[in-house]
């Protein structure tokens, strides 16, 4: 499970089996037990939730959208 990236205790991750065929690029997020999973194209949408309030995926989804290049590249990096 590669980490793209940690930021205030919440943790942006891949799964290493992301499908086949492989899905498009998304970023999986994890942080007190809560998980939700967000597609980073054509733009930062989210894609489920399991466990985070509203306030909290409004401020992740911030956070996604701010590091989008970031984990876009991560991402194609690792899935290369």
């Amino acid at each position: 499970m590669p980490v793209a990236l940690r930021l205030d205790g919440i943790k942006f991750f891949f799964y290493t089996n992301e499908g086949s065929p492989r899905e498009q690029a998304h970023v999986h997020v994890r942080s007190a037990g809560a998980e939700a999973k967000f597609w980073l194209l054509p733009q930062v949408q989210l894609a489920r939730n399991d466990g985070f309030d509203a306030r909290t995926l409004r401020q992740i989804a911030g956070m996604v959208r701010d590091h989008r290049e970031l984990l876009e590249k991560a991402w194609n990096e690792y899935f290369a």
